[in-house]
C-alpha cells in the first residue's frame, strides 16, 4: 500500500465518524446539562443526531481536500467523481413508502399473515412483522421493506411501553432480517446490487444460493426472540389504526409511484420526476396522507452521501486486504468489516478483485449481508430505520444507543452465520 494524502486523511477523517457514531447518545446526555435553546445545548444536540455524523466528517474531507490541494478544484472534482445513485433513491423510496397508503397496505398484508397464527396479537403480529416484512424488501427494496416495518412496529411495539431490552433486541433483529431478507432477489439488496450485473447474478440463482437461507434465518431469529420475550409480548394490549380509511385507487396509484421508482433505480433523473408529480398528488390528496417523512428522508440521504465521500477512499486498504482471505476468512471478515463500513461499498470494492472464485464471490456477499445488522452504517437502509424510531417512547431522551443496537443484533446475527455458512 502507498495511500496519498487525501486517503491517509480519508482514513482518519472515517474512524472519527464511526467512532462518532458510538458517542451519539452521551452527546445527547451532555447536551440536557445545559439551558434548553442555549448554543451549547443546540450544538450538542446536533453532534447528537445519527443522520448528521458521515455528513459531517465528508464535509471535513471536502475542506481537508481544498486545504491540502490549494483550492477547491481538487475537492469538486472528487465530489463530482463520485456515484450518488443510492442516496438519491434512499431518500426517494423512503418518502414514497412512509406514506399512508402504502404503511396501511403493508400493515394489512402484515395482519392477515398474523390471524393465521394461534397466538396473541402482540405475539403473532410480531412473527408475520418480523419475517414476512423483512423478506417483502426482495420485492419492493430493502429501504422501502425497512421504512414500512419501522413505521409499523413503532405504532404498535417502541411507542407503547416496551422494555430498552426488547426494544433493542426488536432493532437488531429488524435490521438483521432485513439486510438478509433482501437476497431473495438480484435487485433488492445494495451489496447484491453491486455485484450482481458483473457476476450475472440473476433471480433464479439468488433464490437457490440465498433465497431459502435468508428465509430460514429470518424465521428462526423471529421465532427465538419471541421465545425470549413471550411473556412481554403476549401481554402488550392490541393497537388499532384509528386513520381513516384509504381509497382503493389511491392506494392503486401509490403502488404504482412505488414500482415506477424501484424500476427506475438507476436513473436518479426519472426517478426524481415521479417524485415531484408523486408530491403533487399527495398534495391534492391531503385528508388522505400523513405528513411526509422529508426531513427523515434527507437526513438518511445526508448520511449515506456522506459515507459514500468518506468511504470511497477507502479501497486501498480494504481491496487488498479482501484478496489475500480465503473462503472462511472471507465471509467472517466481511461480516466484521461490515460494521465499520457500508456493505455495498465492500462489495462493490471486492468485485473489482480479478479472478476470484465462485466460492469467495459468494463469502463475500453472505459476509456482508450477514454482518449488516450490527451498527447503523453497516446497510444503506439501516439509517432509515434509525431515523424513524429515534423518537420511539423507549428511546425517548438519548436516542439509539449504538451498544445496544449491537447487543441486539447478536443473537440473528449468529442465526445468519450458521444458515449462510455452516449449512452449506
Amino acid at each position: 500500500m502507498n495511500p496519498s494524502s487525501i486517503e491517509i486523511l480519508a482514513s482518519v477523517l472515517f474512524g472519527i465518524a464511526v467512532l462518532h457514531t458510538f458517542c451519539v447518545k452521551r452527546f445527547a446526555h451532555w447536551a440536557h446539562q445545559y439551558p434548553v435553546g442555549s448554543a451549547r445545548e443546540q450544538f450538542l444536540h446536533f453532534l447528537a443526531e445519527t443522520e448528521v455524523v458521515f455528513g459531517l466528517w465528508a464535509a471535513a474531507l471536502f475542506l481537508g481536500i481544498a486545504a491540502l490541494a490549494g483550492s477547491f478544484h481538487e475537492a469538486i472534482t472528487y465530489i463530482d467523481g463520485l456515484d450518488f445513485n443510492e442516496p438519491k433513491f434512499v431518500f426517494v423510496v423512503m418518502v414514497v413508502a412512509a406514506t399512508r397508503p402504502v404503511v396501511k397496505t403493508g400493515e394489512a398484508l402484515i395482519t392477515l399473515a398474523a390471524r393465521l397464527l394461534p397466538f396473541r396479537e402482540g405475539l403473532s403480529f410480531y412473527l408475520a412483522a418480523l419475517i414476512l416484512g423483512p423478506l417483502l424488501g426482495s420485492f419492493i427494496t430493502e429501504p422501502a421493506a425497512m421504512t414500512l416495518l419501522a413505521l409499523v412496529l413503532k405504532r404498535r411495539y417502541f411507542d407503547c411501553g416496551i422494555s430498552p431490552r426488547l426494544a433493542y433486541a426488536t432493532l437488531g433483529l429488524l435490521f438483521v432480517n432485513v439486510s438478509i431478507g433482501g437476497t431473495l432477489t438480484h435487485f433488492a439488496a445494495p451489496p447484491v446490487l453491486m455485484v450482481s450485473g458483473k457476476w450475472h447474478w440473476e433471480t433464479p440463482f439468488m433464490l437457490a444460493t440465498f433465497g431459502w437461507r435468508a428465509a430460514a434465518a429470518c424465521a428462526v431469529s423471529a421465532i427465538l426472540m419471541t421465545l425470549l420475550f413471550h411473556k412481554e409480548l403476549s401481554n402488550l394490549a392490541p393497537v388499532r389504526d384509528e386513520s381513516a380509511r384509504v381509497p382503493i385507487w389511491l392506494t392503486l396509484t401509490h403502488l404504482l409511484t412505488l414500482g415506477l421508482v424501484v424500476a427506475f433505480a438507476h436513473h436518479p433523473d426519472v426517478f426524481f420526476g415521479v417524485l415531484v408529480l408523486f408530491l403533487g398528488l399527495v398534495t391534492a390528496t391531503h385528508k388522505h396522507q400523513d405528513d411526509l417523512k422529508l426531513r427523515e428522508g434527507l437526513l438518511v440521504g445526508f448520511f449515506l452521501a456522506g459515507l459514500v465521500t468518506l468511504g470511497s477512499l477507502q479501497a486501498y486498504w480494504l481491496k487488498p486486504l479482501l484478496a489475500q482471505l480465503n473462503g472462511a476468512a472471507l465471509f467472517f471478515g466481511a461480516t466484521a468489516l461490515t460494521s465499520i463500513t457500508d456493505n455495498a461499498a465492500l462489495t462493490y470494492l471486492g468485485s473489482m478483485v480479478e479472478g476470484i472464485s465462485d466460492e469467495l464471490k459468494y463469502a463475500l456477499v453472505a459476509g456482508a449481508v450477514t454482518g449488516g445488522g450490527l451498527t447503523v452504517i453497516a446497510n444503506a437502509p439501516n439509517p432509515a430505520g434509525v431515523g424513524i424510531l429515534q423518537g420511539a417512547k423507549v428511546f425517548a431522551g438519548e436516542g439509539i444507543s449504538p451498544l445496544g443496537l449491537l447487543l441486539g443484533a447478536l443473537l440473528p446475527t449468529a442465526v445468519s452465520v450458521v444458515f449462510f455458512w455452516f449449512l452449506r
